[in-house]
């Protein structure tokens, strides 16, 4: 059933929730910080308590954020001019006995400046432990926030946002793009969506259908995607999380189709999931979506491996199911069935930006499964730039000529042993203390090397000085020092000379 969520009410409710403050900053003083972390750790109770007597916006707050019913006079007070008839009509609302309760999730979603509301159904919890319907439309979890921080935002002309769900990455695209397209195969979807974008005052053209057919013959910018990535059997029992496709094809899928609706050197960011198999390696697996010469920069970051058991667990609990019921227990069995069946020993997850280029694309796997708190979009955009630095010094006596400096995030570790003239250091490991905190361990000589990267001197001059400084023959040194000073360029430990000051 698809909720008549009509321009005018859309509107009636919009001037509601501003009236009563229903909005990032409004709730968060209504509750304090302490109720609302409670509140996001899955615990209602402080924050019920910090509604009380709070007028509209408290009844707005247990309306759709605790799920509890409330009485029509409250509840017509909170929605203004937007009739308690007209919401029920809208699916707004439910009837529960002689009190109302929410019909769908509307819950405030900011970041820095920016506040929004998102339209989305009411998962499991609030529907009182009930599994969510095949057509389940997803609100703003984990798994969209991560591809929110893992998106970049510099400005762009037009942004698709393939597979769009409740609408929250057309949102964060708003502040940063001139138009905006979202595509979705389900009609509930693209209903929910439009709601939130009348909400928000965002303008986007609305397209349904599968995957890129409703884009065909047509490029953009930038394209973001949350695709149903869920890995197991070909099925669809939820069009949020399940492709119908088997295993990772519909990763697969759109990794390959994606750079085709880029502009020339626009930009592709997407969550993904891949099978690991025994003897098989994840990264060769991966770079295959990627026919060689494909004309595109690609980097896969795996940021989990989860094994089957967790894998189907956690995604039934996400649906709702009882895992000790007949019902949870068939579906896990059948999941980790098709799991045994095709060697399947784990499921990876990560992030995915690829970029249109007129080269042969450079293809770049990594695993990045250490904590890490800064957001991945930024550094999307400066590994991209990095790529084509390296790109333009590909000769050894392009980078030999380069003047390079050791950033400023770059710091090192050293640990040592007692030995018989003292602390002997035994391993030298370089930080980068911002971005996604890559590690390397460098030797001694590495070390005062990049004690030398003050942009004074080109790097084959350095070399010379290191190897005559130490008895080392250059050559040799040179041929070893090539490959590690390209990785630490890749990961922004060292950066050109003309760059400082510059944000990476």
């Amino acid at each position: 059933m698809i909720p008549d969520l009509s321009a005018d009410r859309i509107d009636r409710l919009r001037e509601a929730f501003r009236a009563a403050s229903y909005d990032a900053d409004g709730v968060l003083d209504l509750l304090g910080h302490s109720a609302h972390a409670a509140l996001g750790r899955g615990e209602p109770m402080p924050a019920l308590r910090a509604t009380e007597g709070a007028g509209p916006l408290g009844t707005l707050v247990r309306l759709f954020l605790l799920g509890r019913p409330e009485t029509r006079a409250d509840v017509q007070a909170a929605l203004g001019s937007l009739t308690i008839d007209d919401a029920l009509a809208a699916g707004i609302l439910a009837a529960d006995g002689e009190l109302v309760r929410a019909g769908l999730d509307i819950r405030p979603h900011g970041e820095g400046e920016h506040s929004w509301w998102v339209v989305s159904d009411l998962d499991s919890d609030l529907r009182g432990g009930r599994p969510v319907d095949p057509d389940h439309v997803l609100g703003v979890g984990h798994a969209s926030l991560s591809l929110v921080r893992a998106t970049t935002r510099r400005p762009v002309g037009s942004v698709l946002d393939l597979g769009t769900g409740c609408g929250v990455q057309a949102l964060h695209a708003s502040t940063h793009a001139s138009s905006i397209t979202v595509t979705d195969v389900s009609q509930r979807a693209l209903a929910l969506a439009a709601a939130t974008f009348r909400l928000n005052g965002v303008d986007a053209e609305l397209g349904e259908g599968e995957w890129f057919d409703p884009v065909r013959g047509r490029r953009f910018d930038l394209v973001v995607c949350n695709p149903p990535f869920v890995v197991g059997p070909p099925r669809t029992d939820f069009t949020y999380r399940d492709s119908g496709m088997a295993g990772d094809d519909a990763s697969a899928l759109v990794v390959r189709q994606l750079p085709s609706f880029l502009n020339e050197g626009g930009t592709g960011q997407l969550l993904a999931s891949w099978v690991h198999r025994e003897g098989e390696d994840w990264e060769d697996r991966v770079a295959s979506w990627l026919p060689p010469g494909a004309g595109v920069d690609a980097w896969f970051v795996q940021r989990d491996v989860a094994d089957p058991d967790l894998y189907v667990g956690t995604w039934l609990r996400d649906a709702g199911y009882d895992l000790r019921s007949e019902q949870g227990m068939r579906k896990a069995a059948e999941w980790l069935d098709w799991f045994e069946d095709n060697d399947v020993i784990g499921i990876g997850f990560g992030f995915v930006t690829l970029r249109r280029t007129d080269g042969p694309g450079e293809v770049i796997c990594e695993d990045l499964r250490h904590a890490f708190d800064d957001p991945l979009g930024p550094e999307s955009d400066a590994w991209l730039r990095r790529v084509d630095w390296l790109r333009e010094h590909d000769s050894d006596d392009d980078l030999l000529a380069a003047r390079l400096v050791t950033a400023d995030s770059t710091v090192l570790e050293q640990v040592s042993q007692p030995g018989d003239e003292g602390w002997e250091p035994i391993v030298h490991r370089l930080h980068r203390t911002d971005g996604p905190g890559w590690q390397h361990e460098i030797d001694e000589l590495a070390v005062r090397l990049l004690a030398g990267f003050r942009g004074a001197l080109p790097l084959d001059e350095l070399l010379e000085l290191l190897a005559l400084g130490y008895g080392e023959d250059v050559e040799e040194l040179t041929s070893a020092a090539i490959p590690v000073v390209r990785e630490l360029v890749r990961h922004g430990m060292v950066v050109p000379a003309e760059w400082r000051g510059v944000d990476q």
